[in-house]
């Protein structure tokens, strides 16, 4: 269950731990490739504090952004700036989210977010949540899927296996960690069964694009190709 105060001090939490991580870097760093294809920590880092000004208009009622054309063009003018202006950007951001999802009335009601896709407005923490955490493995500085934290992990894995449960793509899979944690998805494909194994931070970086499943084993089939967030 969704627990809107507390996923807003895990945003809090893991915003402080990105700004430790980005406050050790220097302009020329900013501008190396990030994991992320095309992409530098520059660019990584203007996409999050755009998402934190996109997020607060999800929550006021407005359109996300103004277009997918601007988006990126926000992204691209941003992505060059100097290390001081993206902390700045990141802090002033993210306190604004932070303070519009503390305020935000009737948490229960229906937001529309990019590409048509709604959810429930007590999830958008939960979403800035994902951004700030995976966004911070993307830069590459030492800050991977083994050191999220565990809750986050679980949550994120249950919220991608939904995701991805009936799609017509993706056999009927079932992803299992040595202790036993479970997740059910696909299932919209004629093809067999197969079991996925591995850690949950394994299966999490297969889940979203992150890795490319080669530490996982399967059992039944190939490891299925799952489609793109």
């Amino acid at each position: 269950m969704t627990d809107h105060a507390s996923d807003l001090d895990a945003v809090r939490e893991a915003t402080d731990r990105l700004l430790g991580a980005v406050d050790g870097l220097d302009d020329g760093s900013l501008a190396e490739p990030s994991r992320l294809p095309g992409w530098s920590r520059g660019h990584v880092l203007a996409h999050l504090s755009r998402n934190a000004d996109a997020l607060v208009n999800v929550l006021r009622g407005r359109p996300m952004y103004a277009s997918s054309e601007t988006r990126d063009a926000d992204i691209e003018s941003d992505a060059p700036r100097p290390l001081r202006e993206h902390l700045a950007d990141l802090r002033t951001s993210g306190t604004a989210f932070l303070a519009a999802a503390q305020v935000s009335a009737d948490p229960g009601r229906t937001v529309t977010l990019r590409n048509g896709v709604t959810d429930s407005a007590s999830r958008i923490p939960f979403r800035r949540w994902i951004e700030v955490e995976l966004h911070h493995v993307d830069l590459g500085v030492g800050y991977e899927l083994e050191d999220l934290p565990e809750e986050f992990v679980i949550r994120e894995n249950d919220f991608l296996a939904q995701r991805f449960a009936g799609h017509p793509g993706v056999v009927p899979t079932t992803a299992v960690t040595e202790d036993g944690r479970l997740w059910t998805t696909g299932g919209g494909s004629d093809g067999a069964a197969v079991t996925v194994r591995g850690t949950a931070a394994d299966i999490l970086g297969w889940f979203c694009g992150r890795r490319d499943g080669s530490a996982l084993t399967v059992d039944g089939g190939g490891l299925p190709v799952l489609p793109p967030l």
